[in-house]
Parts: C-alpha cells; sequence; structure tokens
C-alpha cells in the first residue's frame, strides 16, 4: 500500500515546506508531484496535509507516515550499504580537491557522516596540492573535485550537486543596500572583492560583468570569506558569493545583499569523479549524502537535474 517513494516524497514536503520545492527536490513536475500524493492519500483513506498551506501543515495521518519515514528510510539506506558491502565492493580511496572556498561549511558534515558508515574507504582532503585538481583527477591522483567550473576531460563525470545564486555583498550603508537589484554598469565604479583564483573561475565575470563589457573600478582579493565580509561592512568594496555563504552574515545583519541582475545569476556546484568509480556504491553513497546534507544545512539553493549536463 505504501511505498518508498511515498515515504520520500513526504519527507521532501516537510523540509522544503511547499509542494513547489518539494516536486524540485525529487526531481518530479509539480503536477506528477500531486497526482502522486492524491494517490497516497486515496490508498490510505485520509488526507495527510491541510492545502494551501505554507510551511505545509500535515493532518495526523500525515504526521503519523513521515514518523514512519523517519524510522524505515535511514534503516533502507542501511542495508543498501550492507548489500554493497556482502558484494565485497566496499573497499576504496576517496581523495579530494574543493575549488570551492564556501564549500567546508558542508562538505565536512557530509565527510564525517561518510566515514562513520564507509569506514573501510580511505578518505583524505590534501592540503597546499600545487597542481590543478581536474587535471590530477583524470590522472587518478585524485578520486573526487567539488568545483563549479567543470572542463571537458576525457573520462571524467560531472555529477550535479545542487544550484545556487551568486549575490552581491554590500555595506549597511551602501548606495545598493535596499534595493532589488544592480545592472553590470553599477559595478564600474565599484572596488570588487574576491577569492584569488582566475577571473575565469568567478561567476561574478563570467555570467555578469564579462557580457556586458564592464569592469570594476578596481579589484582586490582575500583569502576567507570572513575577510571579505569584514572589508564590505566596512565599506571598502563589495563581493559576490554563493547565497549559502551570506546566509549567516546576512542573519547577523552585518551586510546587505543584493541580485545581480533582474533575474539574477545562477550556477551549478558539481562532484567530478572518474567514470571508472562512478557507479562503485560508496562512491553514489557519497553523492548522496553530500546532496542531503547540502539541502539540510544550505539556504537558498535548489536541486540540480541529475541529467545535467555543464556547459561546453
Amino acid at each position: 500500500m505504501i511505498e518508498l517513494r511515498h515515504l520520500r516524497t513526504l519527507l521532501a514536503l516537510r523540509e522544503t515546506g511547499s509542494l513547489v520545492d518539494a516536486a524540485e527536490r525529487v526531481h518530479l513536475t509539480q503536477s506528477a508531484l500531486s497526482h502522486q500524493l492524491k494517490d497516497l492519500e486515496s490508498r490510505v483513506d485520509s488526507a495527510l496535509f491541510v492545502r494551501k498551506t505554507r510551511p505545509v501543515e500535515f493532518t495526523r495521518a500525515g504526521l503519523r507516515l513521515l514518523a514512519l519515514a523517519d524510522q524505515i528510510l535511514p534503516e533502507v539506506r542501511k542495508a543498501e550499504r550492507d548489500v554493497a558491502r556482502l558484494a565485497g565492493t566496499e573497499q576504496g580511496r576517496l581523495h579530494m580537491a574543493i575549488e570551492c572556498h564556501s564549500c567546508f561549511q558542508w562538505l565536512m558534515p557530509t565527510v564525517d557522516y561518510f566515514r562513520d558508515h564507509w569506514p573501510e574507504v580511505e578518505i583524505d582532503i590534501p592540503s597546499g596540492h600545487h597542481f590543478d585538481p581536474l587535471p590530477a583527477l583524470a590522472r587518478e591522483q585524485l578520486d573526487l573535485v567539488i568545483t563549479a567550473d567543470p572542463q571537458p576531460l576525457e573520462g571524467v563525470h560531472y555529477a550535479p550537486l545542487f544550484r545556487y545564486e551568486g549575490l552581491l555583498a554590500v555595506a549597511k550603508q551602501h548606495t545598493y543596500a535596499g534595493q532589488g537589484f544592480v545592472e553590470p554598469q553599477a559595478l564600474a565604479d565599484q572596488t570588487l572583492i574576491t577569492y584569488p583564483v582566475e577571473q575565469s573561475r568567478l561567476d561574478v565575470f563570467t555570467q555578469f560583468l564579462d557580457p556586458a563589457g564592464v569592469r570594476p573600478q578596481e579589484i582586490r582579493t582575500a583569502e576567507l570569506t570572513i575577510m571579505m565580509m569584514q572589508l564590505v561592512a566596512s565599506g571598502r568594496g563589495v563581493c559576490s558569493l554563493p547565497n549559502w555563504a551570506l546566509t549567516e552574515y546576512l542573519e547577523r545583519d552585518y551586510v546587505s545583499a543584493v541580485k545581480l541582475g533582474e533575474n539574477g545569476i545562477w550556477s551549478t556546484l558539481y562532484a567530478a569523479i572518474r567514470e571508472e568509480t562512478l557507479e562503485a556504491p560508496w562512491m553514489q553513497d557519497f553523492l548522496r549524502t553530500a546532496r542531503e546534507t547540502s539541502f539540510a544545512v544550505l539556504s537558498g539553493i535548489k536541486p540540480a537535474s541529475r541529467d545535467e549536463e555543464p556547459a561546453a
């Protein structure tokens, strides 16, 4: 009567608070999701949630099925891992690099959870490496690279993790604070603070400034997000960061954030993996854990289609 997909859908509905966002989370259209929920309500002969409430308000029947989901789904996941171990495919190495200065917020909980459930897999995040991570992945020096800048490499697959919006952080007293969005020309007389990486790897250039032929008045770099925020808050420049990286500073009312363009700029974060290790059970579990953890701890991100291909 009740299938695992039903329980996963109810969890997505609870976590996102809306039918639209839940449909994105489980990779269904809103119509298909509504049909699935109506089918489940027909099977159990009871309404599961109150329509037109946000966040979604669950009925007693819905809460009971959510309790079941919380109990059953972790056990299903554990059984899947155990079966993989019994098949003798659990051994592996997971050496990874991160081309994302803001990613540790969700990556560390992912690694901790994964290490607890796959102790047989050797995990390492080398620091201070003096090589390009993606070519090193292709050479088997690394096993996974977190990147928003995919490059076409033979034998390398890019698994989409999630989509995020780049926002412009400005001081609370800045002229742009409180505006809905800014156009590229607005940065022509600004000091733009960036991480010390090539401009070709920064969305604010590739998606916003370069297409409009605009250059900031000055560009300065900072290694750490907190250093960038201190410079922005003191009125010494503006910077573009992923929406999740700005959340804690916005909640503390430390800086303001403005959309880049009327529609904003959105990018996809990928896990780059060699095709030969992609289907290993422990690698698939790492990807699943990374997606689940990111949605649990980050604000403002959206699901990426599992079939999404990096732009050429």
